[in-house]
Protein backbone atom coordinates (compact mmCIF):
# COMPACT_ATOMS: atom_id res chain seq x y z
CA UNK A 1 0.00 0.00 0.00
CA UNK A 2 1.65 3.53 -0.89
CA UNK A 3 1.25 5.94 1.33
CA UNK A 4 -0.56 9.55 0.31
CA UNK A 5 1.84 11.42 2.46
CA UNK A 6 5.30 12.81 0.76
CA UNK A 7 8.52 11.63 1.61
CA UNK A 8 9.95 13.10 5.60
CA UNK A 9 12.21 14.95 3.08
CA UNK A 10 9.88 16.43 1.36
CA UNK A 11 7.33 17.50 4.00
CA UNK A 12 10.57 19.41 5.42
CA UNK A 13 11.27 21.31 2.58
CA UNK A 14 7.50 22.33 2.07
CA UNK A 15 6.74 23.15 6.10
CA UNK A 16 10.54 25.49 5.49
CA UNK A 17 8.45 27.20 2.46
CA UNK A 18 5.54 27.48 4.06
CA UNK A 19 7.30 29.48 7.58
CA UNK A 20 9.68 31.18 5.23
CA UNK A 21 6.52 32.73 3.05
CA UNK A 22 4.56 33.39 6.52
CA UNK A 23 7.89 34.52 7.66
CA UNK A 24 7.88 37.24 4.98
CA UNK A 25 4.48 38.20 5.15
CA UNK A 26 4.20 38.67 8.95
CA UNK A 27 7.35 41.46 9.07
CA UNK A 28 7.29 42.50 5.54
CA UNK A 29 9.70 42.37 2.65
CA UNK A 30 12.58 44.36 3.76
CA UNK A 31 12.78 42.22 6.87
CA UNK A 32 12.87 39.36 5.16
CA UNK A 33 15.68 40.45 3.22
CA UNK A 34 17.66 41.90 6.12
CA UNK A 35 21.00 40.57 7.14
CA UNK A 36 22.04 37.30 8.61
CA UNK A 37 24.26 39.12 11.51
CA UNK A 38 23.77 41.60 13.72
CA UNK A 39 25.74 44.03 16.01
CA UNK A 40 25.76 44.34 19.99
CA UNK A 41 27.56 46.38 22.25
CA UNK A 42 29.86 45.22 25.27
CA UNK A 43 30.81 46.18 28.45
CA UNK A 44 34.71 46.77 28.57
CA UNK A 45 36.45 45.10 31.53
CA UNK A 46 37.74 47.80 32.42
CA UNK A 47 33.82 49.23 33.50
CA UNK A 48 33.35 45.83 34.88
CA UNK A 49 35.91 46.76 37.90
CA UNK A 50 34.75 49.93 38.07
CA UNK A 51 31.72 49.28 38.99
CA UNK A 52 32.52 46.36 40.77
CA UNK A 53 35.20 48.90 43.19
CA UNK A 54 32.31 51.60 43.32
CA UNK A 55 29.65 48.74 44.62
CA UNK A 56 32.20 47.63 47.11
CA UNK A 57 33.37 50.55 48.83
CA UNK A 58 29.53 51.48 49.17
CA UNK A 59 29.12 48.46 51.25
CA UNK A 60 32.37 49.41 53.06
CA UNK A 61 31.11 52.41 53.84
CA UNK A 62 27.87 50.97 55.49
CA UNK A 63 30.23 48.76 57.27
CA UNK A 64 29.63 45.36 55.19
CA UNK A 65 31.71 43.10 53.83
CA UNK A 66 30.24 41.89 50.21
CA UNK A 67 31.27 40.16 47.19
CA UNK A 68 30.80 41.90 44.48
CA UNK A 69 30.55 40.27 40.37
CA UNK A 70 29.75 41.62 36.91
CA UNK A 71 29.13 39.69 34.23
CA UNK A 72 28.33 40.31 30.03
CA UNK A 73 25.40 40.19 28.49
CA UNK A 74 25.42 36.31 28.11
CA UNK A 75 26.08 35.74 31.78
CA UNK A 76 30.08 35.47 31.55
CA UNK A 77 31.83 36.71 34.83
CA UNK A 78 34.30 40.22 33.83
CA UNK A 79 34.99 41.21 37.24
CA UNK A 80 34.56 39.52 40.61
CA UNK A 81 36.16 41.32 44.20
CA UNK A 82 35.51 39.70 47.60
CA UNK A 83 36.51 41.76 50.87
CA UNK A 84 38.69 40.57 53.25
CA UNK A 85 36.26 39.14 55.28
CA UNK A 86 33.12 38.32 53.05
CA UNK A 87 31.76 34.75 53.56
CA UNK A 88 33.16 32.31 51.17
CA UNK A 89 29.42 31.81 50.12
CA UNK A 90 29.20 35.34 48.97
CA UNK A 91 31.50 34.76 46.04
CA UNK A 92 28.86 32.06 44.19
CA UNK A 93 26.00 34.03 45.48
CA UNK A 94 26.83 37.38 43.97
CA UNK A 95 27.82 35.58 40.75
CA UNK A 96 24.63 33.77 40.25
CA UNK A 97 23.08 37.18 41.24
CA UNK A 98 24.85 38.67 38.14
CA UNK A 99 24.15 35.98 35.78
CA UNK A 100 19.91 35.88 36.60
CA UNK A 101 19.74 39.69 36.16
CA UNK A 102 21.84 39.38 33.07
CA UNK A 103 20.05 36.38 31.82
CA UNK A 104 16.40 37.56 32.68
CA UNK A 105 17.56 41.24 32.61
CA UNK A 106 15.50 42.60 35.11
CA UNK A 107 16.14 42.94 39.13
CA UNK A 108 16.56 39.62 40.61
CA UNK A 109 14.49 41.11 43.16
CA UNK A 110 11.76 41.34 41.24
CA UNK A 111 12.33 38.02 39.79
CA UNK A 112 11.85 36.64 43.62
CA UNK A 113 8.32 38.28 43.43
CA UNK A 114 7.50 37.10 39.92
CA UNK A 115 8.39 33.33 41.03
CA UNK A 116 7.13 32.86 44.25
CA UNK A 117 5.09 29.47 45.06
CA UNK A 118 2.03 29.44 43.10
CA UNK A 119 3.57 31.93 40.07
CA UNK A 120 3.29 30.69 36.92
CA UNK A 121 7.17 31.35 36.40
CA UNK A 122 7.76 29.69 40.16
CA UNK A 123 9.80 26.84 38.23
CA UNK A 124 12.39 29.28 36.83
CA UNK A 125 13.66 28.78 40.51
CA UNK A 126 14.63 25.29 39.87
CA UNK A 127 17.04 26.07 37.40
CA UNK A 128 20.55 25.96 37.36
CA UNK A 129 22.25 29.32 38.12
CA UNK A 130 19.34 31.43 38.89
CA UNK A 131 19.33 33.34 42.48
CA UNK A 132 15.78 35.30 42.38
CA UNK A 133 16.74 37.23 45.74
CA UNK A 134 17.05 40.76 46.03
CA UNK A 135 21.22 42.22 44.93
CA UNK A 136 21.39 41.46 41.53
CA UNK A 137 20.65 44.24 38.94
CA UNK A 138 20.96 44.26 34.95
CA UNK A 139 24.00 47.03 33.54
CA UNK A 140 21.39 48.61 30.83
CA UNK A 141 22.76 51.56 28.55
CA UNK A 142 20.96 52.99 25.03
CA UNK A 143 18.30 50.47 25.67
CA UNK A 144 20.46 47.16 25.80
CA UNK A 145 21.42 45.08 28.59
CA UNK A 146 24.75 44.87 29.03
CA UNK A 147 25.18 42.68 31.50
CA UNK A 148 24.89 42.19 35.07
CA UNK A 149 26.03 43.08 38.44
CA UNK A 150 25.69 40.74 41.77
CA UNK A 151 26.47 41.75 45.40
CA UNK A 152 26.18 39.36 48.08
CA UNK A 153 26.79 39.91 51.57
CA UNK A 154 25.16 42.68 52.84
CA UNK A 155 22.31 41.80 55.52
CA UNK A 156 19.65 41.24 53.28
CA UNK A 157 18.63 42.11 49.76
CA UNK A 158 17.67 45.59 50.05
CA UNK A 159 21.44 46.46 51.33
CA UNK A 160 22.76 44.45 48.47
CA UNK A 161 20.87 46.43 46.12
CA UNK A 162 21.73 49.46 47.75
CA UNK A 163 25.47 48.55 47.15
CA UNK A 164 25.00 47.43 43.27
CA UNK A 165 23.37 50.59 42.76
CA UNK A 166 26.31 52.71 43.49
CA UNK A 167 28.33 50.36 41.02
CA UNK A 168 26.23 50.92 37.55
CA UNK A 169 25.73 54.69 39.10
CA UNK A 170 29.70 54.98 38.83
CA UNK A 171 29.68 53.81 35.46
CA UNK A 172 26.30 55.02 33.76
CA UNK A 173 27.72 57.97 32.54
CA UNK A 174 30.47 56.10 30.37
CA UNK A 175 28.07 53.20 29.30
CA UNK A 176 25.50 55.52 27.22
CA UNK A 177 25.18 55.47 23.90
Amino acid sequence: MKSSYPAPRARRTAGAWAAAALLATAVGPAAAQASGTYAVRLMTPEKALKAAEAAIARCRQNGHQVAVAVTDRSGVLQALLRDRFAGAHTVEVATRKAWTAASFRIPTKDLGAETQPGQPMSGLRGASQVLAIGGGLPVEAGGATLGGIGVSGAPGGDADDACAKAGLKAIEDQIEF
